[in-house]
Protein backbone atom coordinates (compact mmCIF):
# COMPACT_ATOMS: atom_id res chain seq x y z
CA UNK A 1 0.00 0.00 0.00
CA UNK A 2 1.30 3.37 -0.96
CA UNK A 3 2.39 5.54 2.64
CA UNK A 4 1.78 9.43 1.45
CA UNK A 5 3.28 11.66 3.63
CA UNK A 6 2.83 15.58 4.29
CA UNK A 7 5.14 18.08 4.84
CA UNK A 8 4.16 21.96 6.18
CA UNK A 9 5.90 25.42 6.72
CA UNK A 10 8.92 24.21 9.62
CA UNK A 11 10.21 25.76 12.47
CA UNK A 12 14.17 26.96 12.02
CA UNK A 13 16.20 23.63 11.48
CA UNK A 14 18.49 23.25 13.77
CA UNK A 15 20.89 20.50 15.28
CA UNK A 16 23.70 17.91 14.35
CA UNK A 17 22.01 15.81 11.73
CA UNK A 18 24.03 12.38 11.02
CA UNK A 19 23.06 11.38 6.95
CA UNK A 20 23.66 7.67 6.48
CA UNK A 21 26.75 6.48 4.90
CA UNK A 22 27.59 7.12 1.09
CA UNK A 23 25.36 4.69 -1.28
CA UNK A 24 27.77 4.52 -3.74
CA UNK A 25 31.11 3.67 -1.10
CA UNK A 26 28.76 1.05 0.74
CA UNK A 27 27.61 -1.09 -2.37
CA UNK A 28 31.19 -1.22 -3.44
CA UNK A 29 32.96 -2.18 -0.36
CA UNK A 30 30.51 -4.91 0.20
CA UNK A 31 31.25 -6.29 -3.28
CA UNK A 32 35.01 -5.50 -3.15
CA UNK A 33 34.62 -7.12 0.71
CA UNK A 34 33.21 -10.64 -1.41
CA UNK A 35 35.89 -9.86 -4.15
CA UNK A 36 38.82 -10.18 -1.81
CA UNK A 37 40.27 -12.76 0.40
CA UNK A 38 39.89 -12.78 3.87
CA UNK A 39 38.11 -9.96 6.44
CA UNK A 40 36.49 -6.66 5.37
CA UNK A 41 34.78 -4.64 8.06
CA UNK A 42 32.73 -2.01 7.04
CA UNK A 43 31.86 1.10 9.96
CA UNK A 44 29.26 3.23 9.28
CA UNK A 45 27.06 1.30 5.94
CA UNK A 46 24.25 2.36 4.72
CA UNK A 47 21.56 0.57 5.94
CA UNK A 48 18.88 1.13 2.89
CA UNK A 49 17.08 -1.22 0.86
CA UNK A 50 19.28 -0.85 -2.12
CA UNK A 51 22.40 -1.95 0.04
CA UNK A 52 21.02 -4.24 1.98
CA UNK A 53 20.23 -5.99 -2.15
CA UNK A 54 23.79 -5.81 -2.59
CA UNK A 55 24.22 -7.74 0.69
CA UNK A 56 22.36 -10.30 -0.01
CA UNK A 57 23.49 -10.65 -3.66
CA UNK A 58 27.28 -11.21 -2.19
CA UNK A 59 25.80 -14.04 0.05
CA UNK A 60 24.05 -15.47 -3.03
CA UNK A 61 27.72 -15.42 -4.83
CA UNK A 62 28.75 -17.17 -1.44
CA UNK A 63 30.30 -15.13 0.55
CA UNK A 64 29.42 -14.56 4.49
CA UNK A 65 27.86 -11.13 5.05
CA UNK A 66 27.07 -10.40 8.70
CA UNK A 67 26.28 -6.92 10.59
CA UNK A 68 27.81 -7.26 14.11
CA UNK A 69 25.73 -6.05 17.41
CA UNK A 70 28.40 -3.24 17.05
CA UNK A 71 27.17 -2.11 13.80
CA UNK A 72 30.15 -3.11 12.23
CA UNK A 73 29.55 -4.96 9.02
CA UNK A 74 31.74 -8.40 8.46
CA UNK A 75 32.82 -9.62 4.85
CA UNK A 76 34.71 -12.69 4.52
CA UNK A 77 36.04 -12.88 0.54
CA UNK A 78 35.57 -15.21 -1.70
CA UNK A 79 38.76 -14.15 -3.96
CA UNK A 80 38.61 -12.65 -7.36
CA UNK A 81 36.57 -15.70 -9.82
CA UNK A 82 36.08 -17.26 -6.62
CA UNK A 83 32.68 -16.61 -6.08
CA UNK A 84 29.60 -19.21 -6.48
CA UNK A 85 26.94 -19.51 -9.21
CA UNK A 86 23.53 -18.39 -7.65
CA UNK A 87 20.87 -21.14 -7.01
CA UNK A 88 18.17 -18.32 -7.31
CA UNK A 89 17.50 -14.95 -8.91
CA UNK A 90 19.32 -11.88 -7.65
CA UNK A 91 16.61 -9.00 -6.71
CA UNK A 92 18.14 -5.86 -6.72
CA UNK A 93 15.11 -3.99 -5.86
CA UNK A 94 15.40 0.00 -6.92
CA UNK A 95 19.00 -0.37 -6.88
CA UNK A 96 20.66 0.34 -10.63
CA UNK A 97 23.86 0.51 -8.82
CA UNK A 98 23.83 -2.39 -7.69
CA UNK A 99 22.34 -4.29 -10.85
CA UNK A 100 25.04 -2.92 -12.95
CA UNK A 101 28.20 -3.43 -10.56
CA UNK A 102 26.78 -6.91 -9.90
CA UNK A 103 26.71 -7.13 -13.54
CA UNK A 104 30.23 -6.43 -13.56
CA UNK A 105 30.53 -9.55 -11.13
CA UNK A 106 29.04 -11.84 -12.22
CA UNK A 107 30.57 -11.39 -15.92
CA UNK A 108 34.30 -12.83 -14.06
CA UNK A 109 33.54 -16.94 -13.85
CA UNK A 110 31.71 -19.12 -16.23
CA UNK A 111 28.49 -18.90 -14.09
CA UNK A 112 24.91 -18.07 -15.18
CA UNK A 113 23.61 -14.93 -13.33
CA UNK A 114 20.02 -14.07 -13.23
CA UNK A 115 18.85 -10.30 -12.24
CA UNK A 116 15.81 -8.91 -11.63
CA UNK A 117 14.40 -6.03 -9.22
CA UNK A 118 11.70 -3.77 -8.67
CA UNK A 119 9.53 -2.31 -11.16
CA UNK A 120 11.51 0.67 -11.71
CA UNK A 121 14.46 -0.58 -11.99
CA UNK A 122 12.99 -3.04 -14.90
CA UNK A 123 12.78 -0.11 -16.80
CA UNK A 124 16.24 0.82 -16.73
CA UNK A 125 18.48 0.59 -19.65
CA UNK A 126 21.04 -2.16 -18.97
CA UNK A 127 22.04 -2.34 -22.50
CA UNK A 128 24.72 0.46 -21.76
CA UNK A 129 26.37 -1.99 -19.38
CA UNK A 130 26.16 -4.97 -21.71
CA UNK A 131 27.67 -3.33 -24.67
CA UNK A 132 30.93 -3.54 -22.91
CA UNK A 133 30.49 -6.48 -21.05
CA UNK A 134 29.78 -8.29 -24.55
CA UNK A 135 33.16 -7.11 -25.61
CA UNK A 136 34.69 -9.13 -23.21
CA UNK A 137 32.93 -12.37 -24.47
CA UNK A 138 29.98 -12.20 -21.65
CA UNK A 139 26.59 -13.17 -23.08
CA UNK A 140 23.32 -11.63 -22.20
CA UNK A 141 19.67 -13.03 -21.87
CA UNK A 142 17.29 -9.94 -21.58
CA UNK A 143 13.50 -8.46 -21.66
CA UNK A 144 13.23 -6.30 -25.01
CA UNK A 145 15.65 -3.22 -24.93
CA UNK A 146 18.03 -4.87 -22.69
CA UNK A 147 16.00 -4.74 -19.95
CA UNK A 148 15.72 -6.72 -16.72
CA UNK A 149 14.58 -9.64 -15.49
CA UNK A 150 17.67 -11.20 -17.62
CA UNK A 151 20.87 -13.09 -17.42
CA UNK A 152 24.36 -13.00 -17.51
CA UNK A 153 26.58 -16.00 -18.85
CA UNK A 154 29.73 -15.11 -18.03
CA UNK A 155 32.53 -16.74 -20.52
CA UNK A 156 35.04 -19.58 -20.31
CA UNK A 157 37.99 -16.76 -20.88
CA UNK A 158 37.29 -13.16 -20.26
CA UNK A 159 38.99 -11.06 -22.49
CA UNK A 160 40.43 -7.76 -21.97
CA UNK A 161 39.06 -4.86 -23.47
CA UNK A 162 39.70 -1.01 -24.55
CA UNK A 163 36.32 1.18 -23.80
CA UNK A 164 35.27 4.48 -24.79
CA UNK A 165 32.26 5.75 -22.30
CA UNK A 166 29.67 6.80 -24.81
CA UNK A 167 27.94 8.96 -21.69
CA UNK A 168 29.56 10.07 -18.30
CA UNK A 169 28.48 7.16 -16.48
CA UNK A 170 30.59 5.47 -12.96
CA UNK A 171 28.34 2.79 -12.75
CA UNK A 172 29.07 1.55 -16.38
CA UNK A 173 32.95 2.20 -15.65
CA UNK A 174 32.92 0.28 -12.56
CA UNK A 175 30.78 -2.57 -14.22
CA UNK A 176 34.08 -3.03 -16.77
CA UNK A 177 36.70 -2.53 -14.27
CA UNK A 178 34.87 -5.47 -11.73
CA UNK A 179 34.71 -7.78 -14.82
CA UNK A 180 38.28 -6.74 -15.77
CA UNK A 181 39.00 -7.71 -12.09
CA UNK A 182 39.11 -11.32 -14.09
CA UNK A 183 40.63 -10.76 -17.11
CA UNK A 184 44.00 -11.85 -17.61
CA UNK A 185 46.04 -8.59 -18.76
CA UNK A 186 44.86 -4.56 -19.08
CA UNK A 187 41.60 -3.48 -19.43
CA UNK A 188 40.95 0.31 -20.00
CA UNK A 189 37.79 2.68 -19.76
CA UNK A 190 38.21 6.02 -21.46
CA UNK A 191 35.90 8.37 -20.03
CA UNK A 192 35.23 11.84 -21.71
CA UNK A 193 34.07 13.29 -18.76
CA UNK A 194 35.45 12.71 -14.94
CA UNK A 195 32.71 10.85 -13.29
CA UNK A 196 33.09 9.57 -9.27
CA UNK A 197 36.10 7.74 -8.58
CA UNK A 198 34.73 5.90 -5.78
CA UNK A 199 35.54 2.38 -7.67
CA UNK A 200 39.43 3.57 -8.56
CA UNK A 201 39.95 4.23 -4.72
CA UNK A 202 38.51 1.69 -3.64
CA UNK A 203 40.38 -0.92 -6.29
CA UNK A 204 43.66 0.18 -4.45
CA UNK A 205 42.69 0.14 -1.17
CA UNK A 206 42.57 -3.37 -1.63
CA UNK A 207 45.26 -4.06 -3.09
CA UNK A 208 44.74 -3.79 -7.21
CA UNK A 209 46.99 -2.01 -9.53
CA UNK A 210 45.07 0.79 -11.34
CA UNK A 211 46.34 3.85 -13.53
CA UNK A 212 44.59 7.18 -14.16
CA UNK A 213 45.80 9.55 -16.95
CA UNK A 214 44.40 13.08 -17.37
CA UNK A 215 43.57 13.16 -21.17
CA UNK A 216 43.15 16.57 -23.12
CA UNK A 217 39.46 18.64 -22.73
CA UNK A 218 39.31 17.13 -19.32
CA UNK A 219 38.96 13.05 -19.73
CA UNK A 220 40.31 10.38 -17.90
CA UNK A 221 41.93 6.80 -18.60
CA UNK A 222 41.92 4.52 -16.26
CA UNK A 223 44.13 1.44 -16.50
CA UNK A 224 43.33 -1.71 -14.13
CA UNK A 225 45.92 -4.93 -14.06
CA UNK A 226 43.79 -8.13 -14.17
CA UNK A 227 43.32 -10.50 -12.01
CA UNK A 228 44.70 -9.23 -8.57
CA UNK A 229 44.82 -10.99 -4.94
CA UNK A 230 42.77 -8.15 -3.53
CA UNK A 231 42.80 -8.39 0.61
CA UNK A 232 40.38 -7.49 2.77
CA UNK A 233 40.66 -4.27 4.63
CA UNK A 234 39.01 -2.02 6.67
CA UNK A 235 36.27 0.60 5.32
CA UNK A 236 34.68 3.76 6.92
CA UNK A 237 32.10 4.93 4.97
CA UNK A 238 31.42 8.65 4.86
CA UNK A 239 28.77 9.95 4.82
CA UNK A 240 26.47 10.16 1.71
CA UNK A 241 26.72 14.07 -0.13
CA UNK A 242 23.55 12.68 -1.77
CA UNK A 243 21.58 12.34 1.08
CA UNK A 244 23.38 15.15 3.27
CA UNK A 245 21.64 17.59 0.06
CA UNK A 246 18.62 17.23 1.37
CA UNK A 247 18.80 18.26 5.13
CA UNK A 248 21.39 21.11 3.48
CA UNK A 249 18.87 22.85 1.40
CA UNK A 250 16.25 22.60 3.73
CA UNK A 251 18.71 24.82 6.58
CA UNK A 252 18.88 27.19 3.83
CA UNK A 253 15.85 27.52 2.55
CA UNK A 254 13.92 27.57 5.82
CA UNK A 255 14.28 30.77 7.93
CA UNK A 256 16.26 30.87 10.98
CA UNK A 257 18.36 27.47 10.46
CA UNK A 258 21.73 26.00 11.24
CA UNK A 259 22.62 22.39 11.14
CA UNK A 260 25.60 20.87 11.37
CA UNK A 261 26.20 17.68 8.76
CA UNK A 262 29.10 15.43 10.53
CA UNK A 263 31.67 13.33 8.16
CA UNK A 264 30.14 14.10 4.75
CA UNK A 265 31.75 13.08 2.23
CA UNK A 266 33.91 15.66 -0.59
CA UNK A 267 35.17 13.74 -2.89
CA UNK A 268 35.45 16.56 -5.55
CA UNK A 269 33.56 14.31 -8.21
CA UNK A 270 30.65 14.19 -6.00
CA UNK A 271 30.60 17.45 -4.58
CA UNK A 272 29.30 19.52 -7.43
CA UNK A 273 25.95 20.62 -5.97
CA UNK A 274 27.77 21.93 -3.08
CA UNK A 275 30.15 24.23 -5.36
CA UNK A 276 27.28 25.39 -7.05
CA UNK A 277 24.93 26.08 -3.87
CA UNK A 278 28.10 28.09 -2.76
CA UNK A 279 27.87 30.18 -5.93
CA UNK A 280 23.69 30.96 -5.73
CA UNK A 281 25.35 32.71 -1.91
CA UNK A 282 24.96 29.75 -0.02
CA UNK A 283 26.65 29.89 3.85
CA UNK A 284 28.21 26.68 3.93
CA UNK A 285 31.69 26.24 5.75
CA UNK A 286 33.34 23.22 5.47
CA UNK A 287 35.01 22.27 9.13
CA UNK A 288 37.55 19.60 10.05
CA UNK A 289 38.79 18.31 6.55
CA UNK A 290 39.98 14.68 6.39
CA UNK A 291 40.37 12.00 5.05
CA UNK A 292 39.22 8.18 5.96
CA UNK A 293 39.90 5.01 3.54
CA UNK A 294 41.13 6.86 0.95
CA UNK A 295 38.17 9.47 0.66
CA UNK A 296 37.79 13.25 1.75
CA UNK A 297 35.58 14.05 4.41
CA UNK A 298 34.48 16.87 6.16
CA UNK A 299 31.39 18.29 8.72
CA UNK A 300 29.10 20.83 6.65
CA UNK A 301 27.58 23.75 8.99
CA UNK A 302 24.72 24.88 6.76
CA UNK A 303 23.12 28.25 7.88
CA UNK A 304 19.75 29.50 6.39
CA UNK A 305 20.18 32.77 3.36
CA UNK A 306 18.77 34.21 0.10
CA UNK A 307 19.84 32.60 -3.04
CA UNK A 308 20.08 33.98 -6.37
CA UNK A 309 19.96 31.67 -9.94
CA UNK A 310 22.77 31.31 -11.99
CA UNK A 311 23.38 29.04 -14.94
CA UNK A 312 25.15 25.50 -14.21
CA UNK A 313 27.11 24.36 -16.67
CA UNK A 314 26.36 21.47 -18.63
CA UNK A 315 30.40 19.84 -17.65
CA UNK A 316 29.03 19.51 -14.02
CA UNK A 317 26.47 17.08 -14.27
CA UNK A 318 28.67 13.69 -13.42
CA UNK A 319 29.55 15.40 -9.91
CA UNK A 320 26.18 16.23 -9.17
CA UNK A 321 23.42 13.95 -11.19
CA UNK A 322 21.49 12.44 -8.28
CA UNK A 323 21.60 16.13 -6.51
CA UNK A 324 19.25 18.16 -9.54
CA UNK A 325 15.93 17.55 -8.04
CA UNK A 326 16.82 18.70 -4.50
CA UNK A 327 19.13 21.58 -6.85
CA UNK A 328 15.85 22.36 -8.47
CA UNK A 329 13.59 22.71 -4.68
CA UNK A 330 15.97 25.62 -3.99
CA UNK A 331 16.05 27.39 -8.09
CA UNK A 332 12.47 27.39 -6.76
CA UNK A 333 13.24 29.75 -3.82
CA UNK A 334 16.08 31.55 -5.14
CA UNK A 335 15.79 34.86 -6.39
CA UNK A 336 16.44 35.11 -10.55
CA UNK A 337 16.15 31.95 -13.01
CA UNK A 338 18.51 29.56 -12.81
CA UNK A 339 19.71 26.87 -15.39
CA UNK A 340 20.75 23.55 -15.61
CA UNK A 341 22.28 22.23 -18.69
CA UNK A 342 23.15 18.91 -19.74
CA UNK A 343 20.55 16.93 -18.07
CA UNK A 344 20.02 14.19 -20.44
CA UNK A 345 20.77 11.30 -17.71
CA UNK A 346 18.34 12.13 -15.55
CA UNK A 347 15.60 10.80 -18.13
CA UNK A 348 17.02 7.23 -17.41
CA UNK A 349 17.38 7.39 -13.64
CA UNK A 350 14.67 5.61 -10.97
CA UNK A 351 12.07 8.00 -13.20
CA UNK A 352 12.30 10.66 -15.76
CA UNK A 353 13.96 13.29 -13.18
CA UNK A 354 13.98 15.81 -15.12
CA UNK A 355 9.99 15.73 -16.39
CA UNK A 356 9.18 14.81 -12.74
CA UNK A 357 10.41 17.66 -11.53
CA UNK A 358 9.23 20.01 -13.98
CA UNK A 359 5.79 18.77 -13.66
CA UNK A 360 5.87 18.70 -9.52
CA UNK A 361 7.48 22.83 -9.88
CA UNK A 362 4.50 23.62 -12.25
CA UNK A 363 1.47 21.77 -10.03
CA UNK A 364 3.20 23.78 -7.22
CA UNK A 365 3.12 27.13 -8.93
CA UNK A 366 6.67 27.75 -10.14
CA UNK A 367 7.11 28.83 -13.58
CA UNK A 368 9.87 25.95 -14.89
CA UNK A 369 10.53 25.41 -18.82
CA UNK A 370 12.54 22.01 -20.02
CA UNK A 371 14.05 23.25 -23.22
CA UNK A 372 15.70 19.72 -24.57
CA UNK A 373 17.55 18.56 -22.15
CA UNK A 374 17.98 21.65 -20.23
CA UNK A 375 15.99 22.29 -16.78
CA UNK A 376 14.77 26.02 -16.31
CA UNK A 377 13.50 27.35 -13.36
CA UNK A 378 12.12 30.71 -12.30
CA UNK A 379 13.16 31.65 -8.51
CA UNK A 380 10.76 33.49 -7.03
CA UNK A 381 11.95 34.00 -3.54
CA UNK A 382 9.21 33.79 -1.59
CA UNK A 383 7.90 30.62 -1.06
CA UNK A 384 5.56 28.44 -3.17
CA UNK A 385 1.95 28.03 -2.22
CA UNK A 386 1.93 24.34 -2.33
CA UNK A 387 -1.49 22.59 -1.58
CA UNK A 388 -1.56 19.45 -4.09
CA UNK A 389 0.07 15.94 -4.13
CA UNK A 390 2.95 14.85 -5.91
CA UNK A 391 3.05 11.53 -7.93
CA UNK A 392 7.14 10.51 -6.87
CA UNK A 393 7.14 7.64 -9.10
CA UNK A 394 9.01 4.64 -7.09
CA UNK A 395 11.81 7.54 -6.88
CA UNK A 396 13.06 8.47 -3.13
CA UNK A 397 15.22 11.80 -4.77
CA UNK A 398 12.14 13.04 -6.00
CA UNK A 399 10.07 12.62 -2.88
CA UNK A 400 12.52 13.85 -0.58
CA UNK A 401 12.85 16.83 -2.93
CA UNK A 402 8.97 18.08 -2.57
CA UNK A 403 9.19 17.45 1.41
CA UNK A 404 11.74 19.70 1.35
CA UNK A 405 9.89 21.92 -0.55
CA UNK A 406 6.97 21.71 1.84
CA UNK A 407 9.01 23.09 4.37
CA UNK A 408 8.34 26.59 2.61
CA UNK A 409 5.19 25.99 1.20
CA UNK A 410 2.15 28.02 2.01
CA UNK A 411 -0.33 25.41 2.01
CA UNK A 412 1.92 22.20 3.20
CA UNK A 413 2.60 19.88 0.12
CA UNK A 414 2.39 16.07 0.12
CA UNK A 415 3.63 13.35 -2.05
CA UNK A 416 1.75 9.92 -2.91
CA UNK A 417 4.20 7.44 -1.56
CA UNK A 418 7.26 7.51 0.75
CA UNK A 419 8.06 4.03 0.59
CA UNK A 420 11.08 4.54 -2.11
CA UNK A 421 12.85 6.89 0.66
CA UNK A 422 13.96 3.93 2.22
CA UNK A 423 16.21 2.43 -0.47
CA UNK A 424 18.86 5.22 0.26
CA UNK A 425 17.91 7.29 3.74
CA UNK A 426 15.80 5.28 6.22
CA UNK A 427 14.77 7.39 8.92
CA UNK A 428 14.88 10.58 7.11
CA UNK A 429 11.39 12.01 8.60
CA UNK A 430 11.93 11.52 11.52
CA UNK A 431 15.78 13.04 11.24
CA UNK A 432 14.08 16.45 9.64
CA UNK A 433 11.51 16.53 12.25
CA UNK A 434 13.71 16.18 14.85
CA UNK A 435 15.62 19.18 13.62
CA UNK A 436 12.55 21.26 13.14
CA UNK A 437 10.09 20.05 10.38
CA UNK A 438 6.55 19.13 10.61
CA UNK A 439 6.35 15.78 8.24
CA UNK A 440 3.68 13.59 9.11
CA UNK A 441 1.33 10.68 6.75
CA UNK A 442 -1.44 12.46 5.23
CA UNK A 443 -3.04 11.96 1.51
CA UNK A 444 -3.12 15.19 0.31
CA UNK A 445 -1.69 18.68 1.01
CA UNK A 446 -5.45 20.49 2.51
Amino acid sequence: MPTPLLSRRARPLTGTLRVPGDKSISHRSLIFGGLAVGETTIAGLLEGEDVLATAAAMQAFGCAVERGADGVWRVHGRGVSGLDEPADVIDCGNAGTGARLLMGVAAQQPITTFFTGDGSLRRRPMGRVMTPLSQMGVQFVTRAGGRLPGAVIGPEVLVPIEYTLPMASAQVKSAVLLAGLGAAGETTVIEPKPTRDHTETMLRHFGAEVRVEALDGGGRRVTLVGQPELTGRPVVVPADPSSAAFPAVAALLVEGSEVTLPGVGTNPLRFGLFETLKEMGADITLANPRTEAGEPVADLIVRAGRLQGIEVPADRAPSMIDEYPILAVAAAMAEGTTVMRGLEELRVKESDRLGAMARGLADCGVRVEVAGDDLIVHGGGNGVAGGVTIPVDLDHRIAMAFLVLGMVSEEGLAIDDAAAIATSFPGFADLMNGAGAAIAPGPEAA
